[in-house]
């Protein structure tokens, strides 16, 4: 019998070999031991939860018109667009931690190791991807159904008021959640494009909240065909429970928000791949 032996050289670099799995725990780890990346996951769910819990606690029938939250919908205010009211502001801050998971390295010079550790870099950007994604749409749901249960305590009695069973919460629920998860993952890729965190959170910022405004200075025909394209319209569609006649659907929305995000995560692997860290 012939017993093949490793140097001791080959035995470490098979035993450090990188791998997909080893990346993630890495982004895993970096994660989980910065202490922005809990102060800032803390504040998406206080203000998800709070801003949702407020808004049902001090709704009025004879105090509120017509106009509901901003967003795709008709307009007419209801349980869940009361409870979701929160999602703007958390989706500054899970965008924020985003932006901060990536760029944060460059600010700091880390990611010249990182890439030096994982020379085919892309595996980095994806796991950065990977890791936060499933960790806002967790939180960020649980979050969502906290919300909308504290608002029905606040809510009953009242003609909008709904359960978890009627047709569409839980979708919207469900929908408010999956679109934090991709605001925060387009804040990872706007972070490993643009390289500065605060230019990253400046353009997610105009994207989401300043751009549809400045698109109604355009003229009427031209706005109504692009503005339920525009990121933050689209991925309102996916939560809103009641949508206007020229919104897009639910489904619609994802497609067009996820594809938003798939744009600046091919972006940021171009920019990876061809630039010097």
């Amino acid at each position: 019998m012939t017993v093949t032996q490793l140097s001791p050289a080959r035995a470490g670099a098979q035993a450090c070999k990188v791998t997909g799995p080893r990346v993630l725990r890495a982004e895993w780890a970096k994660l989980w031991s910065l202490r922005s990346s809990w102060i800032t996951l803390g504040v998406a769910v206080v203000l998800l939860i709070a801003l949702g819990a407020i808004a049902s606690a001090t709704y009025s029938p004879d105090t509120v018109g017509q106009g509901g939250p901003p967003g795709p919908g008709s307009g007419d205010q209801d349980a869940v667009s009361l409870a979701l009211l929160g999602v703007t502001f958390a989706s500054l801050a899970v965008g924020v931690l985003g932006a901060l998971l990536s760029a944060g390295e460059y600010t700091t010079g880390m990611i010249r190791s990182t890439l030096t550790a994982v020379p085919r870099r892309l595996p980095v950007l994806w796991s950065k991807a990977a890791v936060i994604g499933p960790v806002i749409l967790v939180l960020a749901s649980l979050g969502a159904l906290a919300a909308f249960q504290l608002g029905t305590l606040g809510l009953d009695g009242e003609k909008i008021a709904l359960s978890l069973g009627d047709d569409g919460v839980l979708r919207s629920l469900a929908g408010a959640g999956l679109y934090l998860a991709l605001v925060a993952v387009a804040g990872v890729a706007l972070g490993m494009l643009l390289r500065s965190s605060a230019g990253a959170i400046a353009v997610l910022v105009g994207v989401l909240l300043i751009l549809p405004g400045l698109a109604s200075l355009l003229p009427d025909s031209v706005y109504d065909n692009i503005n339920p394209y525009f990121p933050s319209n689209a991925g309102a569609a996916m939560y809103t429970l009641h949508q206007s006649s020229d919104a897009l659907s639910p489904g619609a929305g994802l497609a067009v928000f996820a594809g938003w995000v798939a744009l600046t995560l091919a972006a940021a692997a171009w920019r990876l791949l061809k630039s010097d860290a």
